[in-house]
């Protein structure tokens, strides 16, 4: 039934789109900016991601800034860094919402830090900003190792899930966000086996109808209210209900876990939320921790299983690059006592570096978006009004020999830190910048270097011939869940 209403509602958008992108089809030209085709009409008539999209149109035309329309509102994908580092640092107070609209009767996604209310996102912001803290995240590192641990065992006594690589990188990085967040769970004897995993997995894999209301929020705003549509509505029951019991059985725990809902606890105990320079309260009910915790999962599940599948898959494709890395694991483990401490995740340099690359050729999102909240100028002279879209190429800003050598070649040296210094501020956004950068950066690679620091300690891949991988519809991402690498066992 939802399906057809917003097929139907699809067909109608498009008659809509087609009539705003004549009457908004000289909008960017009367500030000699070059204008070309609807983004959004592009995306949903063609199978690729919109990263590809974005990207094509940001090699085809060598001019700094690309007009466009996305249905009614008209977009500007800017390339010219300086313009880049004003809508995400410098004049943030014209660019703080990320465009992403959301129904107050959507618990899930009007509560998360992807909001566009400034004042909610801000305070909660603040609130969750110790959760990511190196000594907190020193406190919780035993449950990222133990889950990384099992990880690597579910690899070896299981040759089926190994033929999908991209299924078993997810279910780790799914399974220590789990854990992260609710626990570890005594009752089974896997971390991988916990009964979050299966269901939160099912619940983030993307789907035709999320990608429909995503495009509809982001180009008809007004409907998607009117509508009273859900960005998570599907996965609602699931996340509050397993928030509200997990919590409740805890509050009268006095075990120290120092996971999620350890920080949740103490918040609702501390009462009212306030953010003291604006004076905006809000209570932590429980229902906004739920939101919390599924913002763990959006924000970190799919995309740090990403990174390691393209890590992994580069690997594959460059032998000498993998012998070093498992020389440089190797070494960490050497006498050690079966496991990694959150201090070896720190000599793990040369890891660091393949990471880095893996998101400079991969990034986790490859197309970011700002929406311009009060007229503004870029510095490059461009005007902006109030309701206009700010497109961020990513991904043809990580593949540009302007800022790298042989962008299509695989190269971690890149990340030396010599050669750091190099590169160009804000050609490289793999988490984003200014004060809407990703909150949980350091969580996300303390997940991945311990993920694939037990893998490839345990395991080595297959040489294969440059596998290229082909990426399926994303509004936002790049995914390649079919690309393939063959993992063996290691003779250690």
């Amino acid at each position: 039934m939802l399906l057809s209403i917003l097929f139907t509602i699809f067909i109608i958008l498009c008659s809509i789109v087609l009539y705003f992108k004549v009457t908004n089809s000289n909008y960017w030209k009367k500030w000699n900016v070059l204008q070309i085709s609807d983004v959004s009409l592009e995306f949903l008539f063609s199978k690729e991601a919109l990263p590809i999209i974005v990207k094509r149109m940001y090699d085809e035309h060598d001019v700094p800034h690309i007009g466009t329309t996305s249905a009614t509102i008209p977009t500007l994908i800017v390339k010219n860094v300086d313009d880049i580092q004003a809508v995400l640092a410098g004049d943030f107070q014209s660019f703080n919402s990320r465009g992403i609209i959301s129904n107050a009767n959507d618990l899930l996604a009007d509560n998360l830090l992807f909001m566009n209310d400034f004042h909610r996102w801000k305070l909660i912001r603040q609130k969750l900003s110790p959760v990511f803290t190196s000594a907190k995240l020193k406190n919780m590192f035993y449950i990222i190792e133990r889950c990384a641990r099992d990880f690597v065992e579910l690899v070896e006594h299981n040759a089926h899930l190994r033929k999908v690589p991209f299924n078993l990188v997810s279910r780790y990085t799914t399974a220590s966000i789990s854990a992260a967040v609710f626990g570890i769970d005594t009752q089974v004897k896997s971390t991988m086996e916990s009964p979050f995993v299966e269901l939160a997995f099912k619940a983030l894999r993307p789907s035709f109808i999320q990608n429909v209301i995503v495009v509809i929020a982001n180009t008809f705003p007004r409907l998607y209210k009117l509508l009273q549509l859900k960005l998570f509505g599907e996965h609602e029951e699931f996340f509050v209900g397993a928030v509200k019991t997990v919590l409740e059985s805890r509050r009268h725990d006095t075990t120290k876990r120092y996971d999620f809902i350890e920080i949740c606890l103490e918040l609702q105990k501390n009462g009212i939320m306030q953010d003291f320079s604006t004076g905006y309260k809000l209570e932590p009910t429980d229902e906004l921790m739920a939101a919390q915790a599924n913002f763990f999962f959006v924000a970190g599940a799919d995309t740090s299983a990403n990174t390691m599948h393209y890590s992994l898959l580069e690997l594959s494709n460059n032998p000498k690059i993998l012998a070093k890395l498992h020389e440089e694991i190797d070494k960490v483990f050497e006498g050690g006592a079966g496991e990694l401490t959150y201090n070896d995740i720190d000599k793990l340099q040369y890891l660091d570096q393949v990471i880095n690359e893996a998101m400079r050729k991969y990034p986790p999102i490859g197309v970011m978006q700002r929406l311009c909240t009060k007229d503004t100028v870029l510095p490059s002279g461009i005007p902006i009004a109030k309701g206009n879209t700010i497109m961020i190429p990513v991904f043809g800003l990580h593949r540009d020999e302007k800022y790298f050598d042989d962008p299509h070649v695989f190269d971690p040296d890149r990340f030396l830190p010599e050669n750091v210094s190099k590169i160009k501020n804000y050609a490289y956004l793999p988490f984003g910048e200014g004060n809407r950068i990703c909150i949980g950066v350091r969580f996300a690679r303390l997940q991945v270097k311990a993920g694939l620091a037990w893998l490839l300690r345990r395991f080595t891949l297959v040489e294969q011939d440059n596998c290229i991988p082909e990426f399926e519809k994303s509004p936002f991402g790049l995914r390649s869940p079919d690309a393939c690498y063959e993992l063996k066992l290691r003779d250690i």
